[in-house]
């Protein structure tokens, strides 16, 4: 009996070492065959709904950044809208292009004038001249001069506003301007101060006068915020005629295409006409009142002429566009005639119609540009019709317009383009709508 116990006991206790050793093995089987089931159909859901890895919230901050930029993108695109020039430090107070079409000058609230070169419309980066002007004036306006390699610059400073005219420097040698690698450095060739007093600038404008014995030299009219008007010779930088508007302050003024004449607005319903009359050596004779266009029953806030000098084109406060017939003979009293008028089509939020800040006609005469704000607004000039609208066109007001005088090119092909200034710092190519 004593003999029994102790192999009963040790029977019991192998037994049971037996039993858990073929129970462990059995529930590691178990386990293994789970997880190799539960890493197979984990592998299968991923194969049907891939799923990105995980990223940390550091990395998550450019993918959000890069869908809100995508988001503004798409809300500011236009099909119009071409390109746009950065890289000015303020506001962008003017801008003008050659009569060739092949350069852009742009004056800044940063004290640089750029020149421009427009080999493609589409380009990343464009090549221009820097023109820093002298400390205390800020470009408020420029204009080509002859040859498109000067401007007339004009700045505005706390004692008056001043105007310089720029030309490039002369190369020595003609092998050194091959191997020229920077573009020539321009230099001052005129400057006239305090041209209006202490009035300012408010509109500059030049034009080749190719009309009767004009010589084609470029003729500039600079506009003061006051009653007067003083014409300068381009290259010269001599006052060539002298206009006093007598009419309240001047809203603006620009010179017709060919020379002859000068249209000026000053917050009145009635624009005032002179014709610059020259001498068989092609200098200027004399500037004489000879029109005046009435019908617009408020403000005429801005007016183009036709490119060929024979009609003028109003817009006014009274919500209407007028176009004028002034090839008359007004020397036998015949009056300018009113050929077309339009409704303003812009509205406002509350459906009032707004009034247009500027208007501009292309070199082909067939479509007008208007501005009211940030707004810039494209019509048929034959019927008044709206061809496209841009409503944010920039992130401020426009503050300037100007065609390209032809066809640029862009990406291989040639483009009619309009290049609009802004507060925002920019300057944006739009194309030229279909006219439907």
């Amino acid at each position: 009996m004593d003999a029994i116990l102790p192999i009963t006991v040790l029977s019991v206790v192998l037994g049971a070492l037996i039993a858990l050793v073929v129970f462990g093995n059995y529930f590691r089987k178990r386990k293994s065959e789970v997880e190799s089931i539960a890493k197979t159909e984990a592998l299968h859901a991923n194969q049907k709904n891939p799923k990105p890895p995980q990223q940390s919230s550091k990395k998550s901050h450019p993918k959000a950044h890069s869908h809100a930029a995508d988001k503004d993108l798409n809300k500011r695109h236009h099909p119009l809208d071409l390109n746009t020039l950065k890289g000015h430090g303020d506001s962008v107070t003017g801008l003008c292009f050659s009569s060739d079409g092949r350069s852009l000058a742009t004056a800044c609230g940063d004290g640089v004038v750029r020149v421009f070169k427009m080999e493609d419309a589409s380009s990343k980066s464009f090549k221009f001249l820097r023109i820093n002007l002298p400390a205390g004036g800020h470009p408020i306006a420029v204009a080509f001069v002859d040859d498109t390699s000067s401007v007339v610059v004009a700045s505005q400073a706390l004692s008056g506003s001043s105007l310089y005219m720029y030309g490039e420097e002369k190369s020595k040698t003609s092998g050194e301007t091959e191997q020229q690698p920077k573009l020539p450095h321009p230099e001052i060739k005129w400057q006239h101060h305090k041209v209006h007093g202490q009035k300012a600038i408010i509109t500059l404008v030049g034009t080749t006068a190719t009309y009767g014995s004009a010589d084609g030299s470029t003729i500039i009219a600079s506009c003061s915020e006051g009653t007067d008007i003083i014409l300068w010779h381009g290259k010269t930088g001599k006052i060539v005629g002298n206009v006093d508007t007598n009419q309240l302050k001047n809203t603006m003024a620009t010179i017709s295409p060919n020379g002859r004449f000068i249209a000026a607005a000053a917050f009145t319903a009635d624009v005032k006409i002179w014709e610059i009359v020259y001498s068989k050596d092609g200098s200027v004779k004399e500037v004489s009142r000879v029109m005046q266009l009435k019908g617009h029953k408020s403000a005429v806030t801005w007016l183009c002429f036709a490119p060929n000098s024979e009609q003028i084109i109003t817009a006014s406060k009274d919500g209407s566009i007028r176009i004028w017939n002034i090839n008359v003979r007004y020397h036998l009293d015949e009056d300018p005639k009113t050929l077309k008028v339009f409704p303003i089509p812009l509205r406002d939020s509350s459906g009032t119609t707004s009034h247009y800040d500027r208007l501009s006609i292309s070199p082909d005469g067939r479509i007008l540009a208007a501005t009211h704000g940030s707004t810039l607004q494209w019509l048929c000039a034959e019927t008044g019709k709206v061809l496209d609208t841009a409503d944010k066109a920039h992130d401020g007001d426009i503050t300037d317009t100007s065609w390209a005088p032809r066809s640029i090119p862009m990406g291989g092909k040639q483009v009619m383009v309009i290049a609009t200034a802004s507060v925002d710092k920019k300057v944006k190519f739009w194309s030229a709508p279909p006219l439907h």
